[in-house]
Order: C-alpha cells, then sequence, then structure tokens
C-alpha cells in the first residue's frame, strides 16, 4: 500500500477508535509506548494483506517476500507489516483529531470575539440612549421620552443576553483548549513512534518497489509465451480459413451447377403461372358479372316490390278515404231522415264484429277437428307399427286384439266429427291402414334373424320419435287407445320378443322353427313332422296360370301323433288353396299327404307359411313363390392379354350367360364410374382402386341403413327407390356429364386424361348391345391392337335393361412391346441455344435383335445448314446400343430456312427425325426440340451527354440495359476512365432472360475541357457494346468546404448542426480554366449567393442568401430538424387500420374454415380435392432509421442559374425515434401563453415521457434571466416510460411581444420548446374618477353604501384588488402618522390624516365587497363601499386604492363620514381640536359645570375675514350646514333651528340668514353668515360675538356660535 495513495486527514477525521496503551519493550526502554488495537484480528480494510502475504509465500524464494528488510535477507513477519499499517492508520486518526481540536478552539475565539463586539457597541448604545433621555427630560417631551425609556429597557436586555452567552463561550473555550492540549501531549509521547513508522514505510516502499521490479520481468515472460501461442493459433486459423474458401468456392460451383440445371423448368412455370393466372382472371370476371347480374336483379326486384307497397298504400288509403266518404254520406243521409247516425252505425259495427267472431269461431272448430283426426292418424300410425312387431309372435291372439284396436280408432272419427270426412281424409285413411296390413305382413315373413329384428326395431323406434316430434297437436280428451296402446301391447311385446329370443333359435335356409321337447325321456329337436319338399317353392310364375304341388308330411316324432291345417299366412290366402285330409293317427315314420293350389294374381315375390297343428305342438311348412328373373354371369372379369410387340391385334372372347327364366337388353359401357345400382356388385381383388370404390361402398351403407332397405313391404319405399333407378338409368343414358362428382378425385382425373391413348389400343368388338334370351349365351369379343409400348388397362361394365340385375364390370390388361430398334431418348431437349453457338448431344440406339442391323440418320432439308449427326450411317450389333453426335448451330437465317419448323415469335424450334433401320418396316423415330435465342445486349440510348459538370460536382446519367436472351447472361465494363464511376457493382452483374437493369454513370470532371470517350460493355460470350459518352468540364466561380454532410442520428424534435464554408477564390488566374466555349468568361467580380431548398423539408441554411467579394470566406450554418408531419401521421394510421381489418378478416376466415373443417366429421362421397392455401399478403415495415437525400441548387433571383454559376451539396440526415416526447397540448412543441396583462403571471404545464429503454437524466437551458419566462421546479431522472411535468410562469413587464426557447436536454437529445407571449397594458376604466368620497353623517351603528364601477376596455382578463389604507400591513403602527398632528407640523386644519377614528369594535370603518377579483374582456365590475360607525365622531376617514395585478392604480379616493347620536347634526366652522386621537390633553378647556336646568352647549367657531383692495372691502361669508338625518330607527318627522340673539349680531355688521327655519329628514339647509365692517371700523380690529344656534331634533342641542371677524389684506 502506497503512502500517497493513503487518504487524506480530512477525509477520515472522526473519533478515535483505538485505545492508547503503554508498553515496555526491552530495546527501546520503559519509557517507549505504542499503540495496541483493542481487537487482536486483522480489521476488514486489511484484508488484502493477508492474500498478499499468501501469494507471496506460494511464489517461493526467488521472489522475495514483502516483508523482507531492505538491509538483510531475513523475512519480515506477517505481524511486523501489519502493525504498520496499523500504526499509520491509529497517527492519521490521531493527526485528524488533532486538527479538529485546533479548528474547534479558533471558532470558539471567533465566537467569543464577536461576543465582545457586541457588547460594546451595546453599550456605546446605552451611553447614547441615557444622553437623549436626559435632553428630554430637560424639554419634558413626555413621548419621546416614553419611547427612549422602551429603547434602553430593550437594550439592557439584549446586553444581558449578550454577556450570558459570552460567559458560556468562555466556558467551552476553555474546555476545548484543555482537550486540545491532552492531544498535543499524546502527539509528544508518539513522536518516536511516528519516526519508527517513517522509517519501516520508507523499507516497505523499497521492497515493493524490488517485488514490481521482479514481476514485471515475470510478465515479460509470460506476455513473450503468450505471442508465440497466439502465432501459432494465427498459423491454425490461416490453415482453417483456407480450407472454408476452398469449401465455400466449391459449393460456390455446386449451386451455380444446379441453378442452371433448374433454368430449364423456369419457362414451363413462368407459362404455367401465366396460365392459371388467365383462368382466376376469367374466374373472377365470371364470378364478378355474376354478382353484378343479381345486383342488377336484386335492385329490380326491390323497386318492383316499393312499386307494388306504393300501389297498395295508394289502394289503401284510396279506399280509406272512400270508406270514410261513404260512412259520412250514410250518416248525412241518416241525420237527413232524422235517425241518430252514431247509434244507428255503433249497431252494424257490432253486427260486423258479432258475424267475424262467429267466422273465427267455426275456423277454429275445422283446425280443432283437423287436428284431431290428424293425431288419430298418428296413433293409427303407432298401432300399425306396433303390429308389425307382435306379427313376429306366433299368437293370433294379440294381432285380433291389435285389429279389433284398430277398428275402433277407425270408427271413431266418424263418431267425433257429425259431418263425413272428405275424400282426400278418406283416401288417405285407407292408404294407411293398406301400408299398416301391407308392412305388418312383410315384416312378419322378412324377419327371419335376430339382426332384421334389431334393425325393424331400431327402425320403427326413429319413426315413433319422428311421429313425437312432429306432431304438436293435442286432443282435447283422452282416448282408450292412449292407455292401450302405451301400456299393455309394450308389456306383451316386449314378453313375447324375449321368449323368442331366449327358447327359438332362428330360422335359417326356409327350415321350421320349433321348440326342443321331451318325449318318453328323449328330446325331440326340430318339427314333430317333416315336410317333403321342406320349402313348397313355385319358381317362375306367371299371373293368371294355377300351380300345383303335393307335400307328403312325415312323423318323425317318438310317439303316435296326428295333425291338423290350421291356416295359411294371411297375405296368401287370397292366392293359395290347400287340399288336405288329416288323418287319425300317424305312427313313427309314417307319412300323409297334401296338395297345395297357387293361383297368382300380382307379378311379385310372395312368402309365407302352412300352419299345423300336432298333438307335440304346432308347427308350419314354409312356402315361397317367385317371378320370372335374370340371373346373369360371365365366364371371366378379368382378360389378361400378356405382352405382344407393336402393332399386332390380339383377339379375346368372353361369354354372357343367362341362367333366369326373363330376357333382357344388355349394352358395353366403358365409363369407369359405378352408379348407385352398381354398388351390390361382389368386385374381384384384381379391380383396380380407380373405379369408385370407396364411393359405391358410401353409397351401399347408406343404402343399408336407410328406413326403405328394412321394409320390403312398403310401398312408399318401393316408389321411391323405383324413381332413384330410373333417375340413375337417365343420368347414365346422358353421358359422361352425369358423372357423379363423388368420383371425380385426382386420381381418376388423371386416368381420364390418360383414358383416350390408353383406350386406342383395347377395343370392344363389333357387338356392344343387345338382347339376350332366357338359359341364351352370348359371345363378346374383346380386341387389343398395341401402339405404343407399355401397360394399358380397360375397365367396361355390363349394363341391363332388366332394373333388378348388377351391371358386371369387366377388366382387361395387356402389356405393348416395342420394335426391336428403337431411339432410348425419342425426344431430345437441346433446352436454350443462342444463334451461331455450337450445341452438341448424343443419340443412343437400343437393339434387342438377335442379329446385327444398319442404320441410316437421316436430317429433313431444311435442317441441314443447321443440324448435323455424325456418323450418318452405322451398324448396330445384336443385343446392344449405337451412339451417334448431334451438331447443332443456329444460324441467323434458321427463320427463313426453316419456317415449318420454327416459329420466330418465340424462338421454338421441334425437328422431327428419322432413323432407317435395314429389315424393319416401321422406322425409329425421335424429335429434336430446341428454345433459340439471341444474345444481344441492348442499351436505352445510342450516345450519353452529361452536360456542363463542374469539377467540384458529380454528374449522374441512367441508362438502361436490357438483356434480349432468354438466358441470363453476365456482363462488365472494362477499360473505363478513371474520370467516370459505373454502378451498380462497379458495372459488373447479371442480367436475367428479358430483364433490363438501370446503370448509373458518374461522371467527375479532374479539370475544366471538353471529354469525349466509348465505355466498352463486354457479355460472358466475349461481345462487345459499345455506348458513346461526351462531357463538358468547367471551373464555378465560388466553392464550398463539404459537397456531401452527413448527420448523425437525429430524433424527432431534436436539431443537429453542421458547418459549411462558401469562397470566392476567384482571381485572374482562374479565368484560364474555363473549357473552350466561345465567348464565356467569367470576369473577376464579387459574387451573390443563395440557397434553394426543397419544398417542405427540415432543413434549413443561415445565411440563405449573400455576397462574396474576390478571396472572401463566408461561414454557413446548416440545421437538420426531423419533424413527424400530420400526413405522415395519417398514412400510417390509415396502413395500422387496413393491417388490423386484415388481422380480423383472416381471423373470422380461419374461424370458418375450422368450423367447416369440424362439420366434416364424417367423410363424405368426395374426391381427393386439393385445397386452396390462403397466403396472406404481408405488409413490409421497416424499422430502419428514415433517411433523406436532399439536393440544394440556387434560388434564381438575381441571376439565371446555369452550369458555371451552380453548387450541388448533399445532405443525408437520418431522423430516429425520439427518447423523449411530447404528451400534453396534443404532442405540440409550441406553448403560447397568449395575451397576459403587463404585471400579471400565467401558469403553464407541458409533460414530457420516457418512451425509450433507458433511464434519462433531464436538465434544461438557461431562460434570459431578465425576460418575462421562468421555469418554477426542476427536473430530475426518469425512467423508461415515466413521466414528467415542468411547470412554466409567463409575467410581462412591458406591452409587446416575447418569444423565447427552452431545451429540455438529455444524454441522447435536446427536446427544444417554443415559449410565446403577449404583453397587454389592460384599459380599465372607474365611474369614480378619485378624489373625495364623502358618505355624510349618519346615525351610530347604522350602514351607508356607494357603488363604484370598473368597466374593462382590453382584451384579456384582467385581475384587481381594493386596499384600504386602515388595512394596510404596510401603514405605520402605533399612531406614527399622527405624531405631525400632534407636534402642530401642520399649517392647514381642514387637512385630515388618511386614517381618521376606527371602531371601538375593532372592525374597520370602511369595508369594500369584492376586495379581489378578475374582470373579462369587456365586462364591468360594481364595487359596493359600505361605511359602518359605531360611535359619533366627525373625523372619519380612510384611503381606498383600486390596482390592477401589475400594481397599477385605477383610482384613489378619499373615504370621508361623519356619524352622530341624534338626527339633527351641524356641520361647519373652524376645527377646535386636531382630527386625531391625541395624547396630548385638550386645547379647548372643559365645559363648566352645569346646573340641572340648563343643557350642554356645544362651542363652535367661526372665522371670518373681510378682503380689503385699494380702500375697498369685500364683505366676508361663511357657510354652516344643518341636516337631518333619514333613518329606520329615528323618527320620519324631520328637524328645526333658530339663532338667538340676532340684533345683536346685526349691531356687529353680522348677518345670519335663515335665522330660523325647518329641516325635512334627509335634507340640509345652509346658513349663510355674512359680515360687513361698520363704519369706523379700525383696522386689524378683532370683532367677536357669541351667539346661541339651537336645533331641534330627536333631541334638542344648543350650539355655542362664536363670530369672530377681522379684516385682512391677503384674504381671498
Amino acid at each position: 500500500m502506497d503512502v500517497e495513495d493513503r487518504r487524506s486527514p480530512s477525509d477520515r477525521c472522526g473519533p478515535l477508535d483505538v485505545h492508547l496503551s503503554p508498553r515496555e519493550d526491552t530495546e527501546d526502554g520503559p519509557g517507549d509506548e505504542i499503540f495496541k488495537a483493542e481487537d487482536p484480528d486483522l480489521p476488514p480494510d486489511l484484508d488484502w494483506l493477508e492474500e498478499l502475504s499468501e501469494e507471496d509465500d506460494s511464489e517461493g524464494d526467488d521472489d522475495g517476500d514483502l516483508a523482507v528488510m531492505a538491509d538483510s535477507g531475513k523475512k519480515r513477519s506477517y505481524a511486523e507489516t501489519a502493525r504498520m499499517f496499523k500504526l499509520r492508520r491509529n497517527l492519521d486518526q490521531l493527526d485528524c483529531f488533532h486538527q479538529q481540536k485546533e479548528h474547534d478552539v479558533l471558532k470558539a475565539r471567533e465566537k467569543r470575539k464577536l461576543c465582545q463586539q457586541n457588547i460594546q457597541s451595546l453599550l456605546e448604545q446605552r451611553d447614547n440612549l441615557e444622553r437623549e433621555i436626559e435632553q428630554q427630560k430637560v424639554t419634558d417631551n413626555s413621548v419621546a421620552l416614553f419611547r427612549l425609556r422602551a429603547q434602553h429597557r430593550h437594550l439592557g436586555e439584549r446586553l444581558q443576553s449578550e454577556e450570558e452567552l459570552e460567559g458560556h463561550i468562555s466556558t467551552e473555550l476553555k474546555q476545548l483548549e484543555l482537550e486540545l492540549s491532552e492531544v498535543e501531549v499524546e502527539l509528544g509521547r508518539c513522536s518516536l513512534l511516528r519516526r519508527e513508522v517513517q522509517e519501516e514505510e520508507q523499507r516497505f516502499q523499497v521492497l515493493k518497489a524490488q517485488k514490481a521490479a521482479a514481476r514485471m520481468q515475470r510478465e515479460r515472460k509470460t506476455s513473450q509465451n503468450l505471442q508465440h501461442k497466439m502465432k501459432n493459433l494465427r498459423d491454425k486459423q490461416a490453415a482453417v480459413l483456407k480450407k472454408e474458401e476452398t469449401e465455400c468456392q466449391k459449393k460456390i460451383e455446386e449451386g451455380r451447377a444446379s441453378r442452371k440445371i433448374a433454368a430449364k423448368y423456369l419457362k414451363q412455370t413462368i407459362k404455367r403461372m401465366h396460365q392459371q393466372e388467365a383462368e382466376r382472371e376469367k374466374q373472377n370476371r365470371e364470378l364478378l358479372e355474376k354478382r353484378i347480374e343479381a345486383v342488377q336483379s336484386l335492385k329490380t326486384n326491390i323497386e318492383a316490390t316499393q312499386e307494388n307497397l306504393r300501389v297498395q298504400q295508394n289502394r289503401a288509403r284510396a279506399n280509406a278515404q272512400k270508406k270514410e266518404q261513404q260512412q259520412r254520406q250514410l250518416r248525412e243521409s241518416l241525420q237527413a231522415q232524422g235517425i241518430n247516425s252514431i247509434k244507428h252505425m255503433h249497431l252494424q259495427k257490432q253486427q260486423q264484429e258479432i258475424k267475424q267472431k262467429e267466422g273465427e269461431f267455426e275456423e277454429s272448430q275445422k283446425s280443432k277437428r283437423v287436428e284431431i283426426v290428424s293425431k288419430i292418424l298418428q296413433e293409427e300410425q303407432l298401432i300399425n307399427k306396433k303390429q308389425r312387431k307382435q306379427a313376429l309372435l306366433p299368437k293370433p291372439s294379440t294381432t285380433d286384439k291389435f285389429l279389433s284396436l284398430r277398428r275402433a280408432s277407425e270408427m271413431l272419427p266418424y263418431y267425433l266429427d257429425p259431418i263425413p270426412p272428405s275424400a282426400t281424409e278418406e283416401r288417405d285413411t285407407i292408404q294407411i291402414r293398406d301400408l299398416g296390413d301391407t308392412s305388418s305382413s312383410s315384416a312378419s315373413s322378412a324377419c327371419s334373424d335376430a339382426e332384421d329384428l334389431e334393425e325393424t326395431e331400431d327402425s320403427e323406434e326413429k319413426v315413433d320419435h319422428q311421429i313425437r316430434t312432429d306432431s304438436l297437436a293435442e286432443p282435447e280428451f283422452s282416448g282408450l287407445w292412449n292407455q292401450h296402446n302405451k301400456k299393455i301391447p309394450n308389456e306383451k311385446t316386449t314378453l313375447v320378443l324375449t321368449k323368442v329370443r331366449q327358447e327359438e333359435p332362428p330360422m335359417t335356409s326356409g327350415k321350421l322353427n320349433v321348440t326342443a321337447k321331451r318325449i318318453l325321456g328323449k328330446e325331440l329337436k326340430g318339427p314333430p313332422f317333416r315336410s317333403k319338399p321342406e320349402v313348397i317353392h313355385f319358381k317362375d310364375f306367371e299371373v293368371g296360370k294355377m300351380y300345383k304341388k303335393k307335400i307328403v308330411l312325415t312323423n318323425i316324432s317318438y310317439t303316435v301323433n296326428n295333425c291338423k291345417f290350421l291356416r295359411v299366412s294371411t297375405h296368401l290366402k287370397s292366392f293359395f288353396t290347400i287340399n288336405f285330409q288329416p288323418p287319425a293317427s300317424l305312427s313313427t315314420g309314417m307319412s300323409c299327404d297334401m296338395q297345395a293350389i297357387f293361383q297368382p294374381m300380382i307379378n311379385e315375390d310372395l312368402e309365407g307359411e302352412l300352419h299345423f297343428a300336432s298333438a307335440l305342438g304346432p308347427f308350419s311348412v314354409p312356402v315361397r313363390c317367385t317371378v320370372k328373373k335374370c340371373i346373369l354371369e360371365v365366364d371371366s372379369q378379368f382378360i389378361d392379354f400378356g405382352s405382344h410387340v407393336v402393332g399386332h391385334t390380339i383377339s379375346r372372347t368372353i361369354t354372357l350367360t343367362n341362367k333366369g327364366a326373363l330376357a333382357t337388353l344388355f349394352n358395353l359401357d366403358t365409363s369407369t364410374c359405378l352408379s348407385p345400382e352398381t354398388s351390390y356388385v361382389q368386385m374381384p381383388p384384381q379391380v383396380s382402386a380407380n373405379t369408385c370404390k370407396t364411393s359405391s361402398q358410401n353409397i351401399a351403407s347408406n343404402n343399408q341403413n336407410s328406413p326403405e332397405s328394412t321394409d320390403a313391404g312398403d310401398v312408399q319405399s318401393k316408389q321411391q327407390s323405383q324413381e332413384l333407378s330410373a333417375g340413375l338409368q337417365r343420368e347414365q343414358s346422358e353421358g359422361p356429364k352425369a358423372v357423379p362428382e363423388a368420383c371425380l378425385s385426382s386420381d381418376v382425373d388423371t386416368e381420364i386424361d390418360q383414358s383416350p391413348s390408353d383406350t386406342s389400343d383395347i377395343r370392344l368388338g363389333s357387338v356392344q348391345e343387345g338382347e339376350i334370351g332366357p338359359f341364351e349365351s352370348v359371345k363378346l369379343e374383346i380386341l387389343f391392337t398395341p401402339s405404343i409400348p407399355g401397360e394399358t388397362k380397360l375397365d367396361f361394365h355390363i349394363k341391363f335393361s332388366d332394373k333388378t340385375s348388377k351391371p358386371i364390370p369387366i377388366h382387361v390388361r395387356g402389356v405393348a412391346v416395342s420394335i426391336p430398334v428403337w431411339v432410348l431418348q425419342p425426344n431430345i431437349d437441346l433446352k436454350i441455344c443462342m444463334f451461331d453457338r455450337l450445341y452438341q448431344d448424343s443419340i443412343m440406339v437400343q437393339s434387342r435383335a438377335s442379329t446385327a442391323l444398319k442404320l441410316t440418320f437421316e436430317v429433313c432439308l431444311e435442317m441441314r445448314k443447321h443440324m448435323e449427326i455424325l456418323p450418318k450411317t452405322g451398324f448396330i450389333q445384336a443385343q446392344s446400343s449405337f451412339s451417334a453426335q448431334l451438331k447443332f448451330i443456329p444460324r441467323r437465317s434458321l427463320s427463313k430456312d426453316a419456317k415449318k419448323l420454327f416459329d420466330s415469335d418465340t424462338g421454338v424450334l421441334e425437328v422431327p427425325m428419322t432413323v432407317q433401320v435395314a429389315g424393319q418396316v416401321q422406322p425409329a423415330h425421335f424429335t429434336v426440340h430446341a428454345i433459340v435465342t439471341s444474345s444481344d445486349l441492348q442499351f436505352d440510348q445510342s450516345e450519353v451527354d452529361f452536360g456542363y459538370c463542374s469539377i467540384y460536382q458529380s454528374v449522374k446519367s441512367s441508362i438502361r440495359l436490357t438483356n434480349l436472351s432468354l438466358l441470363p447472361q453476365d456482363f462488365g465494363f472494362l477499360g473505363v476512365p478513371e474520370f467516370i464511376e459505373v454502378q451498380p457493382n462497379d458495372g459488373f452483374g447479371t442480367l436475367l432472360p428479358q430483364e433490363s437493369l438501370q446503370i448509373d454513370l458518374i461522371f467527375s470532371a479532374k479539370i475544366a475541357k471538353e471529354y469525349n470517350f466509348q465505355l466498352s460493355c463486354k457479355s460472358g460470350i466475349n461481345r462487345d457494346f459499345l455506348l458513346s459518352c461526351r462531357a463538358v468540364g468547367i471551373h464555378p466561380p465560388l466553392a464550398l468546404s463539404h459537397f456531401l454532410v452527413q448527420f448523425g442520428a437525429t430524433a424527432v424534435g431534436d436539431q443537429s448542426t453542421a458547418i459549411l464554408f462558401l469562397s470566392n477564390h476567384q482571381t485572374d488566374r482562374d479565368q484560364n480554366r474555363q473549357p473552350v466555349s466561345p465567348g464565356v468568361k467569367a470576369p473577376v467580380m464579387p459574387r451573390l449567393f443563395s440557397f434553394a431548398l426543397p419544398e417542405d423539408s427540415d432543413i434549413s441554411i443561415t445565411p440563405s442568401a449573400g455576397r462574396l467579394l474576390p478571396g472572401e470566406r463566408c461561414l454557413v450554418q446548416v440545421t437538420f430538424k426531423p419533424r413527424l408531419l400530420d400526413q405522415e401521421i395519417k398514412e400510417e394510421a390509415l396502413r395500422r387500420l387496413h393491417r388490423a381489418k386484415l388481422l380480423c378478416e383472416r381471423e373470422l376466415e380461419g374461424n370458418r374454415l375450422a368450423e367447416q373443417e369440424a362439420k366434416k366429421e364424417i367423410p363424405l362421397e368426395s374426391s381427393k380435392g386439393k385445397k386452396a392455401s390462403v397466403n396472406p399478403k404481408h405488409s413490409k415495415v421497416s424499422d430502419e432509421p428514415k433517411t433523406e437525400t436532399e439536393t440544394e441548387s440556387p434560388d434564381p433571383v438575381d441571376f439565371v442559374p446555369g452550369p458555371f454559376n451552380t453548387l450541388y451539396v448533399k445532405l443525408q440526415c437520418p431522423a430516429v425515434q425520439p427518447p423523449l416526447v411530447v404528451i400534453s397540448n396534443n404532442g405540440c412543441n409550441t406553448i403560447n401563453f397568449h395575451q397576459v396583462a403587463v404585471g400579471d403571471r400565467v401558469i403553464k404545464r407541458f409533460t414530457v415521457q420516457n418512451i425509450s429503454q433507458e433511464s434519462l437524466d433531464l436538465s434544461s437551458s438557461v431562460l434570459d434571466m431578465n425576460g418575462p419566462f421562468s421555469l418554477l421546479n426542476a427536473l430530475r431522472c426518469i425512467r423508461p416510460g415515466e413521466k414528467h411535468t415542468l411547470i412554466l410562469a409567463f409575467s410581462p413587464t412591458v406591452e409587446k411581444k416575447y418569444w423565447d426557447m427552452l431545451e429540455v436536454q438529455s444524454q441522447k437529445m435536446t427536446l427544444g420548446m417554443t415559449l410565446l407571449g403577449e404583453g397587454i397594458v389592460p384599459a380599465v376604466t372607474s365611474s369614480h374618477t378619485g378624489g373625495l368620497l364623502d358618505f355624510g353623517c349618519v346615525l351610530e351603528k347604522e350602514t351607508a353604501s356607494q357603488v363604484v364601477k370598473l368597466q374593462n376596455s382590453s382584451a384579456v382578463a384582467v385581475g384587481f384588488r381594493a386596499l384600504l389604507a386602515s388595512l394596510s400591513p404596510f401603514r405605520p403602527q402605533g399612531a406614527a402618522d399622527r405624531v405631525a398632528f400632534l407636534l402642530d407640523r401642520y399649517a392647514n386644519a381642514h387637512v385630515q390624516p388618511t386614517v381618521g377614528t376606527q371602531n371601538y369594535s375593532g372592525l374597520s370603518v370602511f369595508s369594500v365587497v369584492p376586495v379581489e377579483g378578475s374582470i373579462a374582456p369587456g365586462q364591468s365590475q360594481e364595487f359596493t363601499v359600505t361605511f359602518l360607525p359605531d360611535h359619533p365622531s366627525v373625523n372619519y376617514s380612510d384611503k381606498l386604492t383600486i390596482e390592477l395585478m401589475n400594481r397599477s392604480k385605477v383610482c384613489v379616493m378619499d373615504l370621508k363620514g361623519a356619524a352622530s347620536s341624534h338626527n339633527m347634526y351641524l356641520r361647519g366652522g373652524d376645527l377646535l381640536t386636531v382630527p386625531v386621537e391625541s395624547l396630548l390633553p385638550s386645547v379647548i378647556p372643559g365645559p363648566p359645570l352645569l346646573t340641572e336646568s340648563e343643557s350642554p352647549t356645544i362651542p363652535l367657531l367661526v372665522t371670518l375675514q373681510a378682503s380689503s383692495n385699494s380702500g375697498a372691502i369685500t364683505p366676508a361669508v361663511r357657510e354652516l350646514q344643518v341636516g337631518c338625518i333619514c333613518s329606520s330607527q329615528a323618527s320620519k318627522k324631520g328637524g328645526e333651528f333658530h339663532w338667538d340673539n340676532v340684533v345683536t349680531l346685526q349691531q356687529q355688521g353680522f348677518n345670519v340668514e335663515p335665522s330660523k327655519g325647518n329641516v325635512d329628514p334627509g335634507q340640509r339647509r345652509t346658513i349663510t353668515i355674512t359680515w360687513t365692517p361698520l363704519t369706523g371700523y379700525k383696522p386689524y380690529e378683532v370683532v367677536q360675538m357669541c351667539a346661541p344656534l339651537t336645533i331641534k331634533g330627536d333631541e334638542v342641542s344648543v350650539y355655542r356660535v362664536t363670530l369672530m371677524a377681522l379684516v385682512s389684506t391677503t384674504a381671498d
């Protein structure tokens, strides 16, 4: 640890945290003492020392130790080193403590010295004050004496406190000096220890330097090793980079090869895309036309509907008017007849309502009857279904019960409805009853196994449920059928069905179904009698003929038995007759005969039973009657022709046999899709999967699950099936258009497309349709003529006119083998070729012959100039191949030579080629395909003129280079001069087919001269294309220091500034630099300049114009202040709204598709269609900073711009998102305080927000210290997303407009705020001009008010306040303003002080309302001044000042008033006392003591001075006012007055007018006193008279008026 690095003592000053403990040392003697810490452990701040010691120990003996002594090689212990640092720290703390104590002693001494000076000054003031008191005692000035004594007392108190403070400070100083002495003693004791520590520190520094040198040597070694390692690592990295470059080059070559391979599919892809686009456009146009037609038709329908509605409304309106007119006429006619029209019309209305109700009742009755009949019919259907279930049982009793119930239900509607049912209802009832009988009989015969029974139950339950859900009408009363059908039949049916399932096994193959029994200990299985035949089968019967059969019944039981014929099945009674004579008893093995006669009446299959009874139980013999049918079959459904050579014809024959007794028509159908009727045909396993097997199975499953298939006896189901089959036959007869959509899968589409080529080889023979009779056979021939090598298939069906016969599928297969010699690649595609270029390919010929054959290659005549095959003739060996070389060099004359083979518009070439083989009739053909294109590169202009170009600037000219070829071509501009630049990519690149690329030619003139040159563009096949260029270089008179200014990223709302220099360095030598242009010379002269900015740019230049002398330079400041325009904000809002709409539409579309997919849980009969994927168009939003490039040109105001006097500067201005934005005031950076009255203060706030991701430390610029704007709050650091509000104040002092700029600064930007405001002097006038406002005299404790009005004529609101002098805080206290009156320093007795007598209650005598407020522009404000005295006095006065907020005074009024205890008062005369309350005794002696009879008199002095001028004397005139107060407290009577001793006054020249009179309430009378000197008047003689004046009111007051008159030459 360095000594220099230690902290100063002042930094660690504080209380001592160590204790001093003396310790005797054997070496230093007993007198030395050291510091010892209480805690033996190392302090936290010295922990590093222990780590350093451990590190030194680990380094070994060669490195030394921190504790090694400088003078010896011994190691220092860790404890000694730690002790040294502890001692240094303790000594530093002791020094700090000593300095602190010295500072405290000095501070205490300063305090004591200052206190002593204060005591000395107070003593001097006390002496001076005592001298003044002595002087005032001599002058007997009690007021001043009182004041001085108070000051003397105050000085004494202060002196005493200062002396006490001095004693306290002295005591504290002594204590501090004692502590300082103790610290100095401690320092003296530690002096030896300090020297020891210094020596140890010096040794430690030497040791540390040695340590640093050793460490530096080790670091050098480490650095050398590290450099060696880095060198090895760089070598390895270089090897790895070289390897990566090799691999990268290899990948690039592979990529180029793959691109070349992929280029051949480009044209096909483009063509297919164009076709798809055309198809989509066509579909869109058709859809749009359909929509337009639908909209037009809808519009037409709407118009027609509206027209109909208008017509109906007009008709209804006309009918209503007509009806009202009829009613009016009827009313008039009834009134004319004398009948009450209102009553008559009311009766008619009632009659109409009764008729309407009757009609509604009848309709309701009919509807109820219909509901009852429909309910009965539904219940009949339910009964029929239950009868069908019960018909399965052998018990006939249940059927009889159901029949009786059914008859009862049929007769019920006749009893309910007295009106017989209509023919339609009766027909429906009979039909339903017949259907019930038929279905019951068919169900009893068809339910031969348990599965059919369950299916029947399920279907009937579905029908029942459907009927219940369809029927919502309820009958008015419940019938018996509800009870029986819902309870009894269901229970019995359930019991019987359960017994059938448990005991009777199902009857199969027509055998009898009888329960097994035990007889004589042996179990009898089956029926007791056996029938021969087991099933009575009448086969192929015809209607109208009679058929007979003999049946033998044999007793097969183990006992003697007998039999008895019971009945035939119900539906067979009309067709069968049984001749049977039952024998008495038959032993076991005995038999009897029976004859069955069958006479059919209908052409349908019939099934039933003959029921017999025996001793062991009933049994039955099944009966089956079948009509004539077609039984068709073929000997083979799959024909395989095998392999045959192309060109041969092979024949195969299949035999169609009819084993039935019914003839039918047949035809061969080659369509690949089966109709729904073919779904039952058992397909062989060899059938291909492309025959719509899936759809047929789906149709079969649907037909098996349908209710019609389960009920064979249902007439309606048969009719529907017949209609369905007939419709399908019509669809089949219509041809391929009627193929169901279920078979249009992608695989089937492929086969349909291939069917013409496949079926051309396999065809049917001459017999494709005809008639096959009963038990006949027909031969059908199939031919196979292969034309193309490969496998050929044909699937066709044999269809029949018989509806019950299913089509028979036939599958044919054959393989065609090619000719012995053929070309392996029949289509040779040379891809895209260029003119005059050589292209080669090989032609491979293969032979399977067993001998060698001669080959001859033939090229058509048109292509012999362009195409050649080498060799032209050759021999191909047996079972081998032969290769020939094809050379193709397309010439420019190809379009003329081969017009039929070459399309000049598309460039497509197709050349058919032939290979003649000796001994082979059919030659081998192949075709050569190619697309021939040009290799030209074309410029859009032949010459480029750059015009005039300054040597300081560059001129850019754009040209377009077009690739006319169908292949990509590389290009490059070679040999480009140094004064021109070609971009992009320095003039190198690749052009895609038919692509045009814009190339920028940038010309930069080096010197002023004319330039003519050519640019050479070379293609990838080494073709040159030249472009001529010319330009003129000029030298402008002015020059800019920089022609490119790149601003940094500037936030929106901030600004960036750049400095340029514009110089005019033109001299006489510069004239020769101009190019050779006739008559163009720039003279040496001052130059004017002007900068022209683009419109609506964020750039400003200062100065924008000016004048430069030759050799002069001007500084130009360019400022970039980006802003966000309203149009850009609106466009961004529209983009976001559009994006949100797109997202919403996509979400809705996705939800709709998801719903559709959820609904398609069960696979339908659909093909494998491709789903069109919806690819949303992504709008590309750039997040990069916005960069603007501005080009400035001069404004042609004073000169015409030309190439010689025009300079350009390029500005790159990136604008970025601001971290700090204004969110108040709609984001506006201008704060306008508008108009403010001078002297007023307006406060406004604006809020900023941190929208960046970092915290911002805000600071502000300094506003004008003498200006009106001020910032009232401090700025702080705001975190991301936080807001801060700034408070600004505006207080103008002068009438003018103000402008200032406040910059809110942060680390990343400076946000400028523009402050605007205007100071206006308020124009406020008062209705009172100022001066005296006299309230007169009022009674005590009553009020008097007056109104003052202020009018604001200015354009701003003005604040005001009303100030009373009595309430002013700056008014001198203790009546100090009245001292002048008390000391007789006033000359005019009529002058009164500003604030007069006040109320005893402490309330103000005068009050103003309102005290303060604001007056709107053009408005006025009224002030009410109220006078409220509480005791009689004539000296009430105050001063009212109305001033504005800017301290300007509108008006100043002196308020004056008087109060009296009586209603009569007298005013006038001279003052006998001062107008204020005084401490001095009254000048006028008090009145003498009066007797009870005498009333007190009030003295009044009236002085009259007559003027004398040139011997003429003007009489003196004075006036007195006698008034009567009008008050609510006093009586409404007036008062009176009169003078006494008037005659005496007249003798002395005094005249009083009037001498007496009356005064009304609220009025005052003026008494005029005139004095005219009598003759013999002596100058300067005072005439004095005393006359009493009596005033009578509510009380009588007597005034003792003293009149003093004299003549004065100075009196006015």
